[in-house]
């Protein structure tokens, strides 16, 4: 009934990753909660290793688009009104973040010590 790693790993590249689109194409905001847990099944390792990538590969932009934000854009509108700020939500995909890598060691740790008895 737990999440897996590569769930949550999912979660939040997904809303790196329609953030990014915003970013670079404007446009509606195309995330929805209700899709954010449903990855494509990984079967092999050469599914996680490609995952992995993909979830690198979307980092390394979504990093390089925030960095190119001019600090007056910041303050701006997100979206619409109901986003807050580009601040508040740049501030609140690294908050997500860390809550859900904290739920991702704490996995790593039960398993591991799952294996070592």
């Amino acid at each position: 009934d737990l999440n897996t790693i590569a769930t949550l790993t999912f979660h939040l590249n997904y809303y790196v990753k329609g953030v990014t689109k915003y970013l670079q194409q404007g446009g509606p905001l195309e995330t929805k909660d209700k899709y954010s847990f449903a990855h494509p099944p990984i079967t092999s390792q050469k599914d996680w290793d490609g995952f992995l990538e993909t979830v690198w590969t979307d980092a390394e932009i979504f990093a390089k688009l925030i960095e190119a934000l001019p600090d007056s854009k910041l303050s701006e509108v997100f979206v619409e009104e109901k986003y807050e700020t580009y601040y508040r939500n740049i501030q609140g995909i690294i908050e997500h973040i860390h809550y859900h890598l904290g739920q991702i060691v704490v996995i790593k740790k039960i398993l591991s010590q799952m294996q070592n008895t």
